[in-house]
């Protein structure tokens, strides 16, 4: 009984425990288990990823998209433009405590344990340009027909 009471003054003074208080801090307020896609600070600042986000929303119609409230409005407006074009919830996340690299989530309310949130967006080499890199390319270059 004593406990209890003590339990309650506490939640009283400080507010409901939270279940892994760092993830939530990285994760705008949400658990990585219920992420459907992440995309980084500077991938929203460049417009990157916004055809993987516009496939996802269609997957996941419930879901809410997560935006990180310190970067620029004019960066998220594109994406917020999305959400509203997919009848997805969008909402800025401005109190966080600790700096984060997230720019925007896609978040469901229940744990889909997606192994792969985060969306690259960097170009790769095409494959002719990977296969002549070598010797055989270098010979291949040095006697190019005139």
């Amino acid at each position: 009984m004593n406990n209890d009471v003590e339990e309650y003054l506490k939640e009283g003074i400080y507010g409901a425990k939270q279940t892994k208080p760092g993830e939530r801090r990285r994760y705008l307020g949400t658990l990585r288990e219920r992420i459907v896609l992440m995309l980084s600070k500077g991938q929203v600042m460049q417009q990157q990823g916004m055809d993987e986000l516009v496939e996802e929303m269609k997957e996941h119609p419930e879901a809410e998209l997560l935006m990180n409230g310190k970067i620029s409005n004019r960066f998220r407006k594109k994406y917020a433009q999305l959400a509203d074009q997919h009848h997805i919830h969008a909402t800025s996340v401005l109190d966080q405590e600790k700096e984060t690299d997230v720019g925007v989530l896609l978040v469901v309310d229940y744990a889909i344990e997606k192994e792969t949130i985060e969306v690259d967006t960097t170009e790769k080499p095409p494959v002719e340009e990977e296969k002549e890199k070598g010797v055989k390319g270098f010979l291949k270059r040095l006697f190019r027909p005139l």
